[in-house]
């Protein structure tokens, strides 16, 4: 039985090379993603063992009121750290103060970043201080910093410039040191500014009696969990002592649970999608060579083979191309990965990947994952095969069924009409979880029904070229209406890739449709100060103040960001001035009314989801630890720019002493001039680290910027799932053309020309490109408009994109033919007359 398999293998090694090609690309994408995650988690797990030096216990604020791990906790008293000393086992401790510092560059403009932008004090302790000098010394005076090399870098500053920092006043310095964390350059692109410990209680604490916590180094023979319980009882309630190493495992936790998780999810369903497609074509492959080895089958049963036996023989041939094809892709998976891993450096993810990691479980699931996908994908061929009566043998066959049961079709009518019910209904109701099972249950209906609608599909696609073309053109539609389920399983893997393509654009359009609807709907003003989407950016809220007195200007109101706990959860609010905010957005009140500035609002969503109303009482749980009760004053409709939660201004900075804004809104009195006021609102706005001052337009490009960069690595990841779909178009086209070879030269016996013959193997390729090309956008566009209602966004199919795609799947399908078309136009035509 092995001899056989390996002389079948060796015998058609050229029939099985697209299924061993798709399946090293199916294997080498999903081991290059999930070396990709291994590597940013190894990343950023060294990142977090280092971020606190050797500090044995942190003393902290308790509250916690953010799922980041940059996100804020409240500073705590100083007096905490005259009691910390006396406690005996503890060899040093520091204060440690850190807070917001947006460092400018030397032409005064703030230097952007992804990370957080942070200012504090100098650790003088070098065990816990995780940066070390890499240039100049330690900051002495108040207005002297060290800055990280990244940031020096990036403002193109040196030792002895001159700059400022904004904590959010601004405050000029003198640069008096370069820093570096470890061997990085910066902890990913976290910008932190260390004053002396006077400079940052001055201008980052705000005074003396307010710190953010202290680092302990215990003296030898104390171990972390001993020192942190000594420490417990001199502390105040609402401050807590942990242990170094659980604050690594805390930051990284949340990093595992929060962006990573996503990242490895999104990343994995890439994978998936690629192996999907590789499926498809290697079904394909095994379909056809084993229709086109019935013969050979219906001989083993004659001679005694069981249907086991049949069954057998294709496994291990499946095997067999699976299992070279993961080693090979295991290898390849190597390469993706480092060609990912430049691909996010460059659009700048805020980690640097230094160095590829792989862990055992990336092996313990690719390996698996490669050798079943190809096993699975050759089953049902190989079952089929092993059908075959032994009187098969003595006759002549049909290699595939000219039409598809009614069993197909009925099945697949009915997974498709739930599955339409199922995405409609959820797109009305605004359910996404309906509205995605409909969508995976309408991508089995398509693989069901598309040997059903390959016939009809491929006489209408296949029309032009029969009128435009001649004879050719006529036998390709023939040739692709001939065989249903051959045409339907080449072109199901391009469907597949472009229906996620074009999901995720329709799905972009619609949301970047519903951000233009959503300041268009609350905010008619012209100018917008756009300090950026960095979660610890913006800029000082003296700005609206200031702004509000140019002359051209009617009002103007601020916005910020935070997190607090409402009624014990976690929640991320907008600050802002309510009774400023009406004067410039429209905020839509559907419950109450914003009568002042202490008013505190809810959007309908939430009020919805915690079944609250105008008049209900929540309490507010600040990072500093202090509570509040608030009673809800209003409920609003328009939270695109308002958020869920809006906090009155007045409130926030009582528990804050950086109050920040991140965007200004600006209306203007009647007759002034736009050209002119943004102008006023850019020089006003320069000494506040020149954030943007945009047009309306402007500001909404900005807010899709992020998404347009994320969107284009989609995009260029799922490249490699159509080159696998179209592989495998080139590989059922070759072993088209290998079955055909005496209908071949029969043609060229009658006067087909070799141009004509590659001009029918082309076309035939078109046609089934276009099949699955207008199957995908059509799928894609469907599933784009439920998923994008079910979250409440308009449908805006981006036109011009759609198009593209359109045109790539035509081309592709052409080049695809490329070496088919040659291989059939050089055969000779009595050898090929006489083929067996």
């Amino acid at each position: 039985m092995i001899g056989l398999v390996l002389k079948e293998l060796w015998g058609r090694k050229r029939r099985l090379a697209g299924s061993f090609v798709a399946v090293f690309l199916g294997v080498t994408f999903l081991m290059g993603t999930l070396v990709l995650g291994d590597t940013l988690a190894g990343s950023i797990d060294g990142y977090f063992s280092r971020a606190y030096g050797d500090t044995d216990v942190s003393v902290r604020n308790a509250t916690k009121v953010s799922d980041t791990p940059w996100g804020a906790r409240g500073q705590i008293d100083a007096s905490a750290l005259d009691r910390v000393r006396a406690v005996d086992g503890v060899a040093n401790a520091e204060p440690v103060i850190q807070g917001s510092g947006q460092l400018l560059a030397k032409d005064g403009t703030l230097i952007q970043s992804r990370g957080p932008r942070t200012a504090g004090n100098w650790l003088n302790d070098p065990k816990l201080n995780p940066y070390r000098l890499a240039q100049g010394r330690a900051p002495r005076a108040p207005d002297e910093v060290v800055i990280n090399k990244m940031f020096a870098d990036e403002g193109d500053l040196r030792v002895g410039d001159r700059t400022a920092v904004l904590t959010p006043a601004r405050v000029p310095v003198t640069v008096v040191g370069i820093s570096r964390f470890g061997d990085e350059d910066a902890f990913g692109e976290t910008s932190f500014t260390a004053f002396s410990l006077e400079g940052a209680q001055r201008y980052v604490a705000q005074g003396t009696d307010r710190i953010s916590g202290i680092w302990l180094r215990a003296a030898g023979g104390v171990g972390q969990d001993e020192l942190a319980s000594r420490v417990r009882p001199v502390l105040s309630p609402g401050t807590e002592a942990v242990t170094g190493r659980a604050q690594s495992e805390e930051g990284m936790s949340l990093v595992e649970s929060g962006f990573l998780r996503v990242f490895r999810i999104v990343l994995g369903a890439f994978g998936g999608v690629a192996l999907l497609v590789a499926a498809f074509s290697i079904h394909n492959t095994f379909a056809i060579t084993m229709a086109q080895r019935t013969r050979e089958s219906a001989l083993l049963r004659a001679l005694g083979a069981g249907r086991r036996q049949v069954v057998a023989v294709v496994s291990f041939e499946a095997l067999a191309v699976g299992g070279v094809a993961t080693l090979a892709g295991l290898a390849g998976g190597f390469g993706f990965a480092a060609l990912l891993r430049q691909l996010f450096t460059q659009f700048r993810i805020g980690i640097a990947m230094e160095g590829l990691t792989v862990s055992a479980t990336t092996f313990l699931i690719t390996v698996p994952v490669g050798l079943v996908v190809t096993l699975a994908a050759a089953l049902g061929p190989a079952l089929k095969a092993s059908r075959v009566p032994p009187l098969a043998a003595l006759r002549e066959v049909a290699a595939e069924a000219g039409r598809p049961t009614d069993t197909r079709i009925i099945v697949g009518s009915v997974l498709a009409a739930v599955s339409v019910a199922a995405v409609v209904s959820g797109a009305i109701s605004d359910q996404m979880p309906m509205a995605s099972a409909g969508a995976v249950l309408s991508l089995v209906a398509m693989v069901v029904l598309g040997p059903v609608a390959a016939r009809r599909a491929a006489a209408i696609v296949g029309g032009p070229a029969a009128r435009l073309r001649g004879v050719p053109g006529r036998l390709a539609r023939d040739n692709a209406t001939r065989s249903p389920q051959r045409t339907a399983g080449a072109a199901t893997a391009l469907m597949i890739g472009v229906g996620v393509v074009t999901l995720l654009t329709v799905f972009i359009g619609s949301l970047r449709a519903s951000l233009e609807d959503g300041v268009a709907g609350s905010f008619s003003g012209p100018i917008v100060v756009n300090g950026g989407g960095n979660e610890t950016g913006g800029f000082g809220t003296r700005l609206v103040d200031e702004a509000e007195r140019l002359p051209q200007v009617r009002a103007a109101a601020g916005i910020g960001n935070g997190d607090v706990r409402v009624d014990g959860k976690i929640a991320n609010v907008r600050v802002a001035d309510p009774a400023a905010l009406r004067r410039v957005l429209d905020l839509d009140v559907t419950q109450g009314g914003i009568a002042g500035p202490d008013t505190f609002a809810v959007s309908e969503k939430t009020a919805d989801d915690r079944g609250w109303k105008a008049g209900s009482k929540v309490t507010v749980t600040f990072a500093d630890g202090g509570r509040q009760a608030f009673t809800v004053g209003a409920v609003y409709g328009n939270a695109d720019l308002a958020g869920d939660y809006l906090v009155p201004r007045s409130a926030w900075n009582r528990h804050t002493r950086q109050p920040l804004d991140t965007m200004a809104f600006v209306d203007l009195k009647p007759g002034a001039s736009v050209a002119g006021a943004r102008r006023a609102l850019t020089a006003l706005a320069k000494p506040y680290g020149a954030p943007s001052v945009e047009d309306r337009d402007a500001f909404v490009a900005s807010r899709t910027e992020d998404m347009n960069g994320f969107i284009a690595v989609v995009y260029g990841m799922l490249v490699l799932a159509i080159v696998i779909a179209l592989l495998g178009i080139a590989n059922t086209l070759s072993l088209s053309v290998h079955e055909r070879t005496r209908e071949l030269g029969l043609l060229r016996a009658v006067g087909a020309t070799r141009p004509q013959i590659r001009s029918m193997v082309r076309w035939e390729s078109v046609i089934v490109a276009l099949f699955g090309t207008a199957g995908g956008l059509g799928l894609g566009i469907f599933l784009g408009w439920g998923l994008g209602t079910a979250l409440g966004n308009p449908f805006a199919p981006p036109a011009a994109q759609l198009a593209v795609i359109a045109l790539v799947g035509a081309v592709a399908g052409a080049l695809a033919a490329v070496r088919p078309a040659k291989r059939a136009a050089q055969r000779a035509i009595l050898a090929s007359i006489a083929a067996p």
